[in-house]
């Protein structure tokens, strides 16, 4: 499917920042499509294929209530990113490898210090170069925790606990990720050879794209109860790190794609679009992805730890005294791409476990879930949303309304509205790290083309798209943070 052409399809508004696509629109959809945005965005969305993909979701067996996106939406492989769907295994629900992306637990995790942006700011040049100087970033990039396969595969079946285990973190840590950093059921036994050999040495590496990592400043906070208990206040320097499983997840992705090729005709059903490849939850195929599945979400995570543990040895060293006493603790972690099993309300008042693929979208649970840790029950579960290099990021915490609206989802970040080849073009003959520079933002680089695909230009408005969330009540705005200094591929 090319994505170069804009969505002429059916859009209705049905309630505050909801479109409906109904499933009278085309014979094999099983469910409506639903869209959160508002009247502007919704025209930035309908420039590519992304509700098309939207509709194409919603001919998944077993799919429950609605094929959802977020206001980040643009098109993606099989499913848009920003896609949300769920579906009942008892019904014959499928797994789609493209309903989880190629980078498998692509997540964030925020870091709060008690430091201020008046002690930083006579060493932000200094810290910003420290930490590209000693945090492997780019294509290829070898890190600095190489783990031989037994090592590798207890990685992967422990996540998180295991990296902790060897010093390189706290219990709390641990505490303050998502699924406490670890999916049951992860089977190292189904990662290729080959995925094995793309994960050795990438284990506390940054990689390329839209990844970073960002010194940040605490702009303004809007919850002042939520940020409290989360640590926040404004002036505060927090750290945001951005990436996944690597080349690892990738080849998780690209071997399972291929298994499930003839999958849909073996189990009795089609598709509209190849790269929707799926098979039942409980087929071999679908047990086999899950497990692999699993298994590159929880090395993401420990690749997110590793990369934290990096950058508190930079800010220590830099600073002269170690890392806990500048407060650096764990605000949350958070999954971006991952497909989980979770207990939704699926309509007319009916609960039951659901596999919900969130393909760059965001678990937002509300306050009092049991799945949040302890100290975040009374607010409900941090949501952290990375904006487009140069732009805000910001903090939000989970509403009751995502629950019953969007399987406990919410955004996942500002979302691409420009390709990046585009990006690219439109970068020629500029600077784009002179002109963050210009605008107080150190930013530093493997080349310029990875600064160029990633400027602010070729994103959506962040502080737009959590204004949606915000109004359509599936999670609200805790606090702002703007960049001061970024390392990027």
């Amino acid at each position: 499917m090319s994505q170069k052409s804009g969505y002429t399809g059916p859009l209705e508004q049905v309630g505050t920042c909801q479109w409906r696509i109904p499933k009278s629109y085309r014979d094999d959809m099983r469910v409506d499509g639903l869209i959160f945005a508002d009247d502007k965005l919704i025209e930035q969305i309908k420039k590519d294929q992304g509700p098309e993909q939207v509709a194409n979701v919603a001919t998944l067996p077993g799919i429950q209530r609605a094929s959802l996106a977020m206001p980040d939406i643009h098109w993606g492989y099989g499913f848009a990113i920003g896609g949300v769907a769920a579906t009942d295994p008892e019904e014959g629900g499928v797994i789609s490898p493209g309903g989880v992306g190629y980078d498998i637990n692509c997540g964030v995790r925020l870091l709060r210090s008690n430091l201020q942006w008046d002690e930083v700011k006579p060493r932000i040049r200094t810290l910003v170069d420290q930490l590209f100087r000693d945090v492997p970033t780019g294509v290829g990039q070898s890190g600095n925790y190489p783990f031989e396969k037994p090592k590798l595969a207890q990685l992967m079946e422990q996540g998180v606990a295991y990296v902790v285990k060897q010093g390189w973190g706290t219990p709390r840590d641990v505490e303050f990720t998502e699924a406490h950093g670890r999916l049951d059921g992860a089977d190292p036994d189904r990662v290729s050879d080959r995925a094995y050999s793309r994960g050795y040495d990438q284990c506390g590496t940054l990689g390329s794209g839209n990844h970073f990592l960002e010194v940040q400043v605490v702009d303004r906070v809007l919850d002042e109860t939520a940020a409290e208990v989360m640590g926040l206040r404004e002036g505060q320097i927090t750290v945001l790190i951005h990436s996944g499983s690597r080349g690892l997840g990738y080849q998780v992705c690209d071997d399972y794609l291929d298994v499930f090729k003839g999958a849909p005709k073996r189990y009795g059903f089609s598709l509209p679009d190849a790269q929707l490849a799926c098979a039942p939850v409980r087929s071999s195929e679908g047990q086999a992805y899950l497990g692999a599945m699993r298994a590159a979400a929880n090395y993401a995570w420990c690749n997110r730890q590793l990369l934290s543990h990096q950058a508190r040895e930079v800010f220590a060293r830099v600073f002269e005294v170690p890392w806990e006493q500048l407060g650096m603790d764990l605000i949350y972690d958070v999954a971006h791409n991952i497909a989980k099993f979770e207990d939704h309300d699926v309509g007319g008042g009916c609960c039951k476990q659901v596999c919900v693929h969130r393909k760059g979208a965001t678990r937002a649970f509300p306050p009092g879930h049991a799945e949040i840790p302890t100290a975040y029950r009374g607010i409900g579960q941090p949501v952290i949303i990375p904006g487009s290099m140069g732009t805000a990021s910001w903090v939000l915490a989970g509403l009751p309304g995502s629950m019953t609206q969007s399987f406990g989802t919410t955004c996942h970040g500002a979302g691409r509205m420009m390709s990046r080849t585009a990006a690219v073009k439109l970068a020629a003959g500029r600077r784009i790290d002179k002109e963050l520079d210009a605008l107080g933002i150190i930013a530093r680089a493997r080349g310029h083309k990875g600064l160029a695909e990633e400027q602010p230009a070729a994103y959506k408005d962040v502080d737009q798209v959590v204004e949606v969330v915000e109004k359509a009540g599936i999670s609200k705005k805790v606090a702002r943070l703007r960049p001061v200094g970024v390392i990027k591929g």
